[in-house]
């Protein structure tokens, strides 16, 4: 294992140039796909699992790696904590290389620094459910008074408290499922993997424990590698996701970069009856705040600025992008009308603020009872985006995304609108 280097690693995990070729010939068989030899290339006897992967896994993410059977993702986790030997390449956790290190490094790599929930929960079934998940605790040597406290935690932290005298035959899956989760908890390893493991279980059962993951990783900060076939888990669970396709891996990206701008023809199809409404959120649609105007600016200020940007209505911010209302253009043509140097009365009942993680499918009441755009505001109150009801419709409708820009413009982009009356 590498000695730590000077400077602190600034990834959880990474994986750089990895190739996993089974059979005889397998050195060979890289030197091949190297240069740019298929899986089908490949002598006979010779399986090319793992092609080429490359990527990092940031501290406390969800990264998932996502494919069909036989598209490499078991054997490429099964590579992170060394239970497989890459044929080429490298695999670092933090500081340490965890390729190519020895027997005795690779099990202080698993009792240290890598925890592993597997598909069939893997529990020791004459060990009561306390003693299972304290297992890798007594594997590691510590006191046993310690390891059953930080299990009995570990149980609770699952949802198990009170179950620690049982055996895992009194179990159902779910539950035994949560005893192998507690088990890696307990280990408090700095990365959990998991493969599979939510496979074997009923989809209520597996949703539950998808939103217990979700609420642990959410407190205890964990990195989590988690491999799956369902696209459904992938979407809802993955900070970011490596898609896999005969061992190799086509994207990597967020749940709103696969879906809205797919890597290839693959993906596009893996994608396409994704529900939209779930995944993207109100960041991933909105459009740039330009249609703006402040509160010392007059009527013809605003008549021109709907004008140009084709819009009916306009939000009042404050200097410091703040949102104080709307004002609508028969409001505003009426105070033309009448000789009015200052902007109509604002209506700061008729804007609805929404947060820029808003999934799409909790705006669709907002947008149906506003006739002004939703305003997307940032944790200060700050307004970074504006989703028009036509833009939300598009989104919901476009296989190929939104197309709208989301980068907001600094504070003070829109200093021509926040004048006086003209």
């Amino acid at each position: 294992m590498a000695e730590p280097s000077e400077a602190p690693a600034t990834h959880a995990l990474r994986v750089e140039g990895l190739y996993k070729v089974f059979g005889r010939g397998a050195p060979e068989a890289v030197r091949r796909l190297q240069e740019g030899a298929s899986r089908d290339d490949l002598p006979q006897g010779t399986t090319a699992a793992v092609i080429d992967a490359s990527f990092e896994v940031h501290p406390g993410e969800i990264f998932v790696v996502m494919g069909l059977s036989g598209s490499g993702k078991s054997t490429l986790i099964r590579t992170l904590n060394g239970l497989l030997e890459p044929t080429a390449g490298t695999v670092e956790i933090g500081d340490a290389l965890v390729s190519g290190a020895s027997a005795a490094q690779l099990r202080e790599v698993r009792r240290s620094r890598v925890s592993m929930v597997f598909q069939h929960f893997a529990l020791l079934p004459h060990r009561t459910v306390l003693e299972n998940a304290a297992y890798a605790l007594e594997l590691r040597g510590v006191r046993k008074a310690e390891r059953l406290q930080r299990a009995e935690e570990a149980l609770g932290m699952v949802g198990l408290a009170g179950w620690g005298a049982s055996l895992p035959s009194e179990l159902s899956g779910g539950m035994r499922q949560r005893v192998g989760l507690a088990r890696a908890l307990a280990a408090g390893t700095d990365i959990l993997l998991m493969d599979e493991a939510f496979s074997a279980l009923d989809p209520l059962i597996r949703k539950e424990m998808q939103d217990q993951l979700l609420e642990l990783q959410s407190k205890l900060g964990m990195t989590i590698v988690f491999i799956t076939h369902d696209l459904n888990e992938a979407m809802r669970l993955g900070d970011r996701i490596a898609m896999m396709r005969a061992g190799r891996i086509v994207q990597v990206g967020t749940p709103e970069d696969i879906l809205t701008d797919p890597a290839n023809d693959y993906v596009a199809q893996f994608v396409a009856e994704v529900d939209r409404a779930r995944v993207l959120t109100a960041s991933s649609v909105m459009e740039r705040p330009v249609a703006v105007i402040g509160p010392e600016a007059g009527p013809r200020t605003a008549h021109r600025l709907m004008r140009e940007h084709q819009t009916s209505s306009l939000l009042v911010v404050s200097r410091d992008r703040r949102v104080l209302g709307v004002v609508h253009e028969d409001d505003v043509a009426e105070a033309i009308r009448r000789g009015a140097e200052a902007l109509p009365r604002l209506s700061a009942r008729e804007v609805t603020t929404v947060g820029p993680d808003t999934q799409l499918a909790d705006l669709l009441a907002d947008a149906a009872a506003t006739r002004s755009p939703l305003a997307v505001v940032d944790d200060a109150g700050v307004l970074v985006g504006l989703i028009p009801r036509v833009t939300l419709l598009s989104a919901l409708a476009d296989p190929n995304g939104s197309g709208h820009e989301t980068d907001a413009p600094e504070p003070d982009a829109a200093t021509d609108t926040q004048g006086g009356a003209r």
